[in-house]
């Protein structure tokens, strides 16, 4: 059994869990993720790791209540074990020393991406940081990236916070400023996004790395449910990535593999109490 330590809402929809597993926190590498279980009803829901004790034998998962068994998990309270966790799964963020590097989040994209960033950092490298939301209440985790980041620049959709726009304006700056143009890019967020920032980078051939997040069943590509088109090879995000070269993605593919079972997904959020729907919380 893996014991809930804290259950805390960060964000609409957004909630931070500390687990108890100290044999994954002891293993666990930037970029890798795990699988969760919350309980025989729910399904097994792939999340990254984004940041792990050692001493206290935790890890810190990041989870936003979208659907049946996301929200069977952030309905836990501390004190509740999960079925089960299986990890870390997933190759580890190759981790280099590019000069200037541009840290890309979109909505809870960002939890994804400050394990990257920090490790990122630690190696030498300029990180700016950006992050966006839809409004300043889905900004997360702006105080802890500014901890190593040299900017950590802030978009919202309405201009609640920081600058009015997408991430994508101000990458578009840093891009056209030959003092602030990076080395490298590493997006993770909505696909629509990634895509955005990909098709930006191309032109300028600035290595991009994007995180997918594919349907993912069992985690060691024996289901091939999380099976991506990347350069042209069919690749498995469980066991090839999650983390993967983005001009070389199928954004379209992937982005219709992602609504497969939208009506199913549906139908099983009519099964849980009211007050625990995304769509009756936000009334």
């Amino acid at each position: 059994m893996f014991p809930i330590v804290s259950n805390d809402l960060i964000a609409p929809y957004v909630h931070r869990l500390i687990i108890q597993a100290p044999r994954v926190a002891k293993a666990r590498r930037p970029g890798q993720f795990v699988i969760v279980h919350a309980d025989r009803q729910a399904e097994r829901v792939p999340l990254t790791i984004a940041d792990a004790d050692t001493d206290r034998g935790t890890i810190t998962l990041f989870v936003q209540a979208v659907g049946y068994s996301t929200c069977r998990l952030v309905a836990m309270s501390s004190g509740e074990s999960l079925r089960d966790l299986a990890g870390p799964l997933g190759r580890p963020t190759r981790i280099e020393r590019y000069g200037r590097v541009a840290c890309i989040g979109g909505g809870v994209g960002t939890a994804v991406l400050y394990p990257l960033a920090k490790a990122l950092a630690a190696v030498g490298n300029q990180v700016i940081t950006i992050i966006g939301g839809r409004t300043s209440e889905f900004i997360i985790l702006a105080n802890e990236l500014t901890e190593f980041s040299s900017e950590v620049l802030i978009t919202t959709e309405d201009g609640s916070r920081g600058k009015k726009g997408f991430v994508t304006h101000v990458l578009q700056y840093l891009i056209g400023d030959p003092r602030s143009v990076p080395q490298a890019v590493y997006a993770v967020g909505p696909v629509p996004m990634m895509k955005a920032v990909t098709d930006m980078t191309r032109p300028h051939q600035i290595k991009t790395i994007v995180s997918l997040n594919p349907i993912m069943i069992d985690g060691t590509g024996m289901c091939g449910g999380c099976r991506v088109m990347v350069g042209g090879q069919m690749k498995f995000a469980c066991v090839d990535g999650p983390e993967f070269d983005a001009h070389q993605v199928d954004f379209a593919l992937l982005a219709d593999r992602l609504s497969t079972y939208r009506d199913e997904e549906c139908r099983m959020l009519q099964r849980l109490p009211k007050q625990q729907r995304p769509a009756a919380r936000q009334r």
